[in-house]
């Protein structure tokens, strides 16, 4: 029997439950995207509080084949976006509530911990990351940030200053006619399209903040006219995404000159997005360690939390 701790997140986009060993091993995921009807780009803070109460059952069931024959000693759940004070989302409360009465049943601590550091610690799984600073880039339709993460300490250089990469990512592939969430199918796209650079970069401060909206207004533009293939618009997107962000990992490693990042996050699943991001930084350095969590933690996921949960628990121990 091991001792086990469970993680649950409740996104704007994913309803994720996952079970990790107490010493960080990844025992179960089990997730289900919210579903988004065809045309829509999203779903309304109450429409996905109300799908999270109904589909967080289910998954916990589902994780139950997993746990049966474990011990949990903890439960963590995602309770914020982000860490500021200030940062808030309904649907996490979903998450958080099912943990906390979870925990109280079990006789167990519940530990809280945020989506972002949640998606780090998810992409660290296997990333090939050295231990010591470095850079982290979370990407999806909520977030778009350059953080530097040194020890525990999580401090925002950077990112967008309008649309984050997931929504511009969306608002393409809903106006082409794609499935929400877009990512994958436009990625699809792009593989059969090609790019001549013909979105510019909008950076600001030093590149280490960036602007997507007046691209996406372009690529609409585009849309409308019906004169561009639509597998070389996905490819310009993709290669303005790729651009963009390598400016942003390039500026923070000459902000605080450390020479890893980490990039997490929806967007950052994408194969192509990763092949043309590391091919730009490693223009510029090629020594720069480029990593990228397994395709499966880089989405909205409960890993991360499980994983701070756990860690957590054996730091609770040591006191």
């Amino acid at each position: 029997m091991s001792r086990i701790v469970i993680g649950l997140d409740t996104s704007c986009y994913t309803t994720s439950v996952a079970a990790v060993t107490v010493e960080g091993q990844v025992l179960a995921s089990c997730r289900k995207l919210l579903p988004v009807k065809a045309g829509e780009r999203g779903l309304r803070q109450s429409e996905a509080v109300f799908i999270h109460v109904r589909q967080l059952p289910e998954r916990l069931e589902e994780l139950g084949a997993y746990t049966r024959g474990h011990e949990i000693v903890a439960v963590c759940a995602s309770r914020q976006p982000r860490d500021e004070e200030e940062s808030y989302m309904p649907v996490f409360q979903v998450g958080d509530a099912h943990a906390r009465g979870l925990a109280a049943m079990l006789g167990v601590p519940c530990f809280a911990s945020t989506h972002q550091r949640g998606h780090v610690a998810a992409a660290m799984v296997d990333s090939g990351v050295e231990p010591g600073d470095l850079l982290a880039v979370h990407l999806s339709g909520g977030t778009t940030e350059l953080l530097e993460l040194c020890g525990n300490e999580l401090t925002l250089l950077g990112g967008t200053l309008d649309l984050h990469a997931g929504q511009f990512v969306d608002r393409v592939g809903v106006a082409l006619g794609l499935a929400f969430p877009a990512g994958p199918h436009l990625e699809r796209l792009a593989l059969e399209g090609q790019s001549e650079a013909k979105l510019p970069t909008n950076m600001a401060d030093g590149d280490l903040h960036c602007h997507f909206s007046g691209a996406e207004t372009q690529v609409q533009r585009w849309i409308r006219q019906g004169e561009m293939a639509r597998e070389d618009i996905a490819r310009e997107v993709y290669d303005l995404l790729a651009r963009t962000v390598s400016r942003m990992v390039l500026a923070g490693a000459a902000r605080t000159g450390i020479r890893q990042v980490l990039i997490a996050g929806g967007v950052a699943s994408s194969e192509l997005f990763r092949r043309l991001v590391k091919e730009r930084i490693h223009k510029k350095d090629k020594a720069f360690r480029v990593c990228f969590g397994r395709p499966e933690y880089s989405g909205d996921n409960a890993v991360g939390a499980a994983l701070i949960g756990a860690k957590k628990f054996r730091e609770s121990k040591e006191e």
